[in-house]
C-alpha cells in the first residue's frame, strides 16, 4: 500500500479567485478544482490517498515528505507554484508525479524535478502506474493512447474535501469542444469531439455533491452544450431532479454564444435552474473573431449584444471572457471593450490580455513569426507581442480598461441596468417551483433574509473604504425599495462583495509580480 498526497497549489490572487471577497462570505476559496476528488477515485482502495488544496489549508512540508508518491497538478497561473514545491520535495527526496493542463503542454517546463509526468486525461494512465509503481518499476511519461470514455469515469470523492472551505461545489458532465479557436488548449487537451457521462453518473454525482452541504455548483464543462442532442436529455434529467428534490442546487455553467440562437436549449438551462451562463465573447472586433477562428460568434441571427441579450432574456445573466491583443486590435479595442460591455449589460467580464499557450495553433503560429516573448515571466503580463501597437500599450490599456470597468458607477449602471428590467426573470424556475410549495418560499425566504443581513453586517464592518460602505449601502437600499424581494437584495449583496474584489484585485495588478501571474 502506498501513502498518496494530492496537492493542488494555491493561486495567486486573479479576477475569478475572489480572494478578497471570501472573507466576508467565511470562505477560503471559491471551488475546488474537479480534478482532486476525481484522482482519488481512481486509486485503488489498497492505498491511502490524502487530498491538499493550498487553497484551504497550507501546506505541511514534513507531513508530505513522509509519503510514498507526491502528485502535483496545476494550470499555467500555477506553474511558479509548482515549481517551487518540486523544488522544495526535490531536496527532502520524495518521490514526485506531476500532472494537470500545464504539464500536458509544457512537457519540459518542471525539467528534473519531476519523477513522473502525465499528458493529458489520466483516467487510464494514473492506475496503470500505481500498477507498475506498485510492481518496482514505471515510466518517467504517461500519457493515454485514447479520450477517457465518460461513462467509465467513477464519482469523484467529494467526501474528501474540506467542502465547508469552499464557495461552490464543481460538477462535470462532458469534456471537448467541437470549435477550433487558435489560442484555446481545450481542443488540445480534451479533444472537438465532446464526451458525455451518464445520467447514472450524474445522479450519482448529484446525490454525492448535495451530501457536502453546498448549495451552488459550477458546471464545469468548457462548452455544456458542445453536442446539443447529446446534453439534452441529461438537462432533462437533472431538471427532474430538482423538481423532485426541491431545487437544492443553483447552478452555473459555460457555453458557446450560438446557445441564443436555440430557445428551446435555453428553457431547459433555465429550468434546470442554471441562473449564470459564461460565455467565450473574446471581443466585439468582428475581425480578429476571424483572425482567431472563433466563427460560432459570427454566425446570422443579430449582433453579438442582440444574442446577449436573448439569453438574459431567458433568465440567465451572461459573464463574459474577453480578450485583448489580437492582431486586429489597435489601440481603440480598449473603448470598444468598454462600451461594448455596458451596452450588454454585462457585468462580470474576465477581460484578459491574448496569451499563447504552448502547443496550440496560435503559440506555433507566433513563434513561426517570430512574435513570441520566450521568457517565463513577462513584465507586460503576457507572452504575445501585438502586431499592431506597442507592448506598453497592451499592457497599459488593459489596466486603464480594468480599471474603468469596476469603478462604482460603471460596475452598478450595468448591474441595475440588467437586474431592474422586469424583462430579466431571474430564478424563474426555482421562482415557480416555490408557487406550488408556499411553505418552501416562506421557508427560503426567511433564510434570505438572514443571509441578507448577515452579509450585510460584514460587509459594513469588514470594508475598510467608507466611500465603497456608503456606495453598497445606497446601492441595496434602492434594490429594496424597487422589489421588495430578499433574493434580488442578497444577489446584489454579492456583488458589492465581487465589486470589493474587484477593485482590491486590480489596485495591486499594476506591480510587476501581479501581472506577471495573471497569465
Amino acid at each position: 500500500m502506498a501513502d498518496i498526497v494530492i496537492i493542488n497549489p494555491r493561486f495567486d490572487p486573479s479576477y475569478w479567485g475572489l480572494e478578497h471577497a471570501l472573507p466576508l462570505f467565511g470562505k477560503r476559496a471559491n471551488l475546488p478544482v474537479a480534478c482532486l476528488p476525481l484522482l482519488s477515485a481512481l486509486t485503488p482502495e489498497d492505498h491511502q490517498v490524502t487530498l491538499l488544496d493550498e487553497n484551504v489549508t497550507p501546506l505541511d512540508f514534513d507531513r508530505i515528505s513522509r509519503a510514498d508518491i507526491v502528485g502535483v497538478t496545476g494550470m499555467s497561473v500555477q506553474r511558479f507554484r509548482m515549481r517551487e514545491i518540486l523544488e522544495e520535495l526535490k531536496t527532502r527526496k520524495v518521490f514526485t508525479a506531476v500532472g494537470g493542463p500545464w504539464v500536458t503542454v509544457s512537457e519540459d517546463y518542471f525539467g528534473e524535478l519531476a519523477d513522473v509526468i502525465f499528458v493529458g486525461e489520466a483516467e487510464e494512465t494514473w492506475p496503470r502506474f500505481l500498477n507498475d509503481w506498485s510492481q518496482g518499476k514505471h515510466d518517467s511519461r504517461y500519457e493515454q493512447s485514447t479520450m477517457t470514455d465518460m461513462t467509465t469515469v467513477p464519482c469523484p470523492r467529494y467526501d474528501q474535501l474540506e467542502s465547508q472551505h469552499y464557495m461552490f461545489g464543481s460538477l462535470q458532465i462532458s469534456r471537448g469542444c467541437p470549435f477550433q479557436c487558435e489560442f484555446c488548449d481545450i481542443i488540445v487537451t480534451f479533444g472537438r469531439r465532446p464526451r458525455q457521462k451518464t445520467i447514472q453518473q450524474i445522479t450519482a454525482e448529484l446525490e454525492a455533491l448535495r451530501r457536502t452541504k453546498l448549495q451552488t455548483a459550477f458546471i464545469v464543462d468548457d462548452n455544456l452544450i458542445g453536442n446539443k442532442r447529446a446534453i439534452t436529455p441529461i438537462l432533462e434529467h437533472i431538471v427532474r431532479w430538482q423538481k423532485e428534490n426541491g431545487y437544492p442546487f443553483t447552478f452555473f455553467t459555460q457555453a458557446s454564444l450560438d446557445l441564443a440562437d436555440d430557445p428551446e436549449m435555453m428553457e431547459l438551462l433555465v429550468e434546470a435552474n442554471i441562473q449564470v451562463v459564461f460565455i467565450g465573447v473574446e471581443t466585439p472586433n468582428e475581425e480578429s473573431l476571424r483572425e482567431t477562428k472563433k466563427v460560432q460568434n459570427l454566425r446570422p441571427g443579430g449582433s453579438i449584444v442582440d444574442k446577449i441579450k436573448k439569453v438574459q432574456r431567458a433568465g440567465m445573466e451572461v459573464w463574459a471572457g474577453m480578450i485583448v491583443g489580437f492582431d486586429h486590435d489597435d489601440e481603440s479595442i480598449f473603448d470598444s471593450q468598454y462600451e461594448f460591455l455596458r451596452e450588454a449589460r454585462v457585468t462580470h467580464a474576465m477581460l484578459g490580455m491574448l496569451f499563447a499557450i504552448p502547443k496550440t495553433p496560435l503559440h506555433a503560429r507566433l513563434l513561426a513569426e517570430k512574435r513570441l516573448d520566450l521568457e517565463d515571466r513577462s513584465e507586460y503580463g503576457t507572452n504575445v507581442i501585438p502586431a499592431r501597437m506597442t507592448r506598453e500599450a497592451l499592457r497599459d490599456g488593459y489596466i486603464d480598461v480594468m480599471q474603468r470597468l469596476n469603478e462604482p458607477a460603471a460596475y452598478f449602471d450595468r448591474v441595475d441596468s440588467l437586474y431592474h428590467d422586469p424583462a430579466f426573470p431571474f430564478g424563474a424556475a426555482q421562482r415557480s417551483y416555490w408557487k406550488k410549495h408556499p411553505l418552501r418560499r416562506t421557508l427560503a425566504g426567511g433564510t434570505t433574509l438572514l443571509r441578507c443581513a448577515g452579509l450585510f453586517v460584514r460587509l459594513m464592518r469588514k470594508i475598510r473604504d467608507p466611500d465603497q460602505r456608503r456606495e453598497y449601502r445606497r446601492r441595496t437600499a434602492a434594490v429594496w425599495r424597487r422589489r421588495h424581494d430578499p433574493e434580488a437584495v442578497f444577489i446584489y449583496l454579492i456583488k458589492c462583495a465581487m465589486h470589493h474584489h474587484y477593485t482590491t484585485f486590480i489596485r495591486g495588478m499594476t506591480s510587476d509580480n501581479q501581472l506577471v501571474n495573471t497569465v
